[in-house]
């Protein structure tokens, strides 16, 4: 007997009980991260090196777990964790599309004045100058841990199920909002970056057919966001960071492009 997709409210539920986890979860490093330095407030380690590395592998154990005690089956295959149709040099344009597309939507922040604010602020202080060991572990946690568990729930889990009910865009649709409402902050910025950023994940989850090209874009665009954050490489000036954005926004789209161009058949979304 063939087994049944859930139904796509199933997939709404799941994403709750990982919000719920997630909050499960973050308290319980807060505990343990409050009996390690017990001089310092929650409100201090937060803002800390470790209190952002204990808050991120806190939040991406949440989403894990959810999929493992949850979901059923536990089916890489329905992940769609497998390769796709992608060659190197189209993973290539797929990471470079969604680097540049994220320097782009940085830049602008900044241009717009709304770069100094909300969790983006935290996590660029916590980062700042931060080397050796540190640097290695912010790396793995943030860069490797949290990129990957994001998209193995997101677009592996949540877009994947969601597909099985609706079109494509409605499902990279949905899926990107539930990313970025996982983001909000008190400046709403880092929403509607999550938002953007998602839509594009969405749609290389899409077209390829597989969610490990969307990982490797997140993983890689963690990574160079993690080290560029720590070593204090970044665009200063309206002047240089108007040019980012064009050449941004420019480099995105010819890698969109390429993209569409040499997928097998039709782009799907």
């Amino acid at each position: 007997m063939q087994e049944r997709p859930p139904r796509a409210w199933h997939v709404f539920v799941t994403y709750v009980i990982a919000v719920a986890g997630i909050v499960a979860t973050t308290g319980v490093a807060i505990e343990i991260l409050r009996a390690v330095y017990p001089d310092m407030s929650a409100t201090t380690l937060v803002r800390t090196l470790p209190g952002l590395l204990a808050l991120s592998l806190a939040a991406s154990s949440g989403l894990l777990l959810t999929l493992v005690l949850v979901v059923r089956p536990v089916d890489p295959a329905r992940f769609r964790l497998r390769p796709g149709w992608e060659t190197g040099p189209t993973l290539a344009a797929m990471t470079l599309g969604f680097l540049a597309l994220g320097q782009a939507l940085d830049s602008l922040t900044t241009v717009l004045g709304l770069a100094d604010r909300g969790a983006l602020v935290l996590i660029r202080q916590a980062l700042r100058g931060a080397g050796g060991a540190d640097l290695f572990g912010a790396v793995l946690v943030l860069g490797v841990g949290a990129g990957a568990a994001e998209e193995v729930f997101f677009r592996g889990y949540m877009q994947s199920r969601l597909r099985e009910h609706w079109s494509p865009a409605a499902a990279v649709t949905a899926t990107a909002a539930a990313f970025a409402a996982l983001h909000a902050d008190v400046s709403a910025v880092h929403m509607v970056l999550a938002f953007a950023l998602g839509l594009y994940l969405g749609f290389v989850a899409e077209i390829s057919g597989s969610t490990l090209p969307a990982i490797v874009c997140h993983v890689i665009n963690n990574i160079i966001y993690t080290l560029q954050t720590a070593l204090g490489v970044v665009v200063v000036g309206r002047e240089a960071n108007l040019v980012a954005v064009a050449v941004g926004a420019g480099v995105f789209l010819v890698c969109v492009w390429w993209v569409r161009r040499t997928a097998p058949g039709p782009a799907p979304v």
